[in-house]
């Protein structure tokens, strides 16, 4: 069996004790990845973004395309893994963590499990232009297999600026 492709983001937002910075952090993810048996074979230009949330520290975010023969529930447990030995995540969602890792596409379209973090496409990834962007450099022709979009086209649509509503008459 051919092995499988997933789109892995990677983000950051406290320093490791040992390996510096979130950049470094996010570099060292790929890296361990790799020596996971995982075959690293893009990765993306790693950027700086606003918080989530109630962090106020700014992430590092990155995504990487993958193979591996790993099915999604054990490449889950993989990434979980990691970000343990990088450091524990505090306190509440998107709060500050040495490493954060999520499966955000793979080459077998959708998968949903009983395990709700588990479910592929990432269920916000549309919403997120610091996964899109990133994806966007390095698998932009990839397609979410919901809306048939590819990730170029999620990203532009996901960088529009909003409508505003309009004024009503009564109001005028």
């Amino acid at each position: 069996m051919p092995p499988m492709r997933y789109l892995i983001a990677a983000g950051s937002n406290q320093r490791h004790q040992c390996l510096g910075l979130p950049p470094a952090v996010i570099a060292a993810a790929w890296e361990r990845l790799a020596q996971a048996k995982v075959v690293v074979a893009k990765t993306s230009s790693i950027i700086a973004s606003r918080p989530v949330g109630p962090s106020r520290r700014r992430y590092a975010n990155a995504v990487a395309i993958i193979e591996s023969s790993l099915s999604p529930a054990a490449l889950l447990y993989l990434l979980k893994h990691i970000e343990s030995d990088f450091g524990p995540r505090r306190g509440q969602p998107w709060s500050r963590r040495v490493l954060d890792l999520d499966i955000i596409l793979w080459s077998g379209g959708a998968f949903v499990s009983t395990d709700p973090a588990l479910t592929i496409p990432h269920p916000l990834m549309r919403e997120r232009d610091f996964v899109l962007g990133p994806a966007a450099e390095i698998a932009g022709d990839w397609h979410d297999p919901l809306t048939g979009r590819t990730i170029t086209q999620l990203r532009s649509r996901n960088r529009r600026p909003k409508k505003r509503p309009e004024k009503s008459a009564k109001a005028a």
